[in-house]
């Protein structure tokens, strides 16, 4: 059974960032709000409870996993960024974007993709979630809640405990959720690819 947490969206209680971090490191997956969807995450360096998120989700090792970070500066120690690929970032951060880059040699390999070694980071612009990733030093392994039936995100906490309350360990209530996910730029190569059109502008890439 997963406990639910109710977290004010703008001033996230520290006792409660505190137990959901908890959570977190004890090896659980969680479900929580973004700037664009509701994510499944857990900790980075949990090879189990990677798996889990994996099996929740209906994906597979070929498909790319998201690092939420903090900040700018965290996403650099886990992926190869150049100068042009900082100034993109720069202005796009944070926020509804995810990026594909070439994953360091701080991302286990397991996470990245297997073939082409990239790996998907983004820095959230929502409080909560902030708060969390803060709480533990560390990114947040994740990618958007949506079942492999279902065609939308989920988007509401309620319905989410209704449907994954065995599978979950914890599902964070804080406010409303948008229905779309962040949009994904490739930025591994010479040029900025568009793969999904989301929540983010893509002309802030000229795409």
């Amino acid at each position: 059974m997963s406990q639910f947490f109710q977290i004010h969206p703008d001033n996230p209680q520290p006792r409660l960032v505190k137990q959901a971090a908890q959570v977190i490191r004890g090896g659980g997956v969680v479900a929580l709000p973004t700037d664009s969807c509701y994510a499944l995450v857990c900790q980075l360096d949990d090879k189990a409870a990677v798996e889990r998120l994996r099996r929740i989700r209906g994906i597979d090792d070929k498909h790319h996993l998201t690092l939420l970070c903090r900040d700018l500066s965290e996403i650099a120690q886990y992926a190869r960024i150049d100068n042009r690929q900082y100034r993109l970032l720069k202005a796009a951060t944070p926020g509804p974007y995810t990026f594909i880059l070439e994953a360091t040699r701080e991302v286990p390999r397991r996470l990245s993709h297997p073939s082409r070694k990239t790996i998907g980071l983004r820095v959230p612009g929502h409080a909560v979630t902030s708060a969390l990733i803060e709480e533990l030093g560390q990114p947040l392994l994740g990618t958007t809640l949506i079942l492999a039936d279902d065609d939308l995100p989920l988007t509401d906490a309620h319905e989410i405990r209704d449907r994954l309350e065995k599978l979950v360990d914890l599902v964070i209530e804080s406010g409303s959720s948008s229905t779309v996910p962040t949009t994904v730029i490739d930025l591994s190569g010479e040029d900025a690819e568009l793969i999904r059109t989301g929540r983010g502008d893509p002309a802030l890439f000229g795409l």
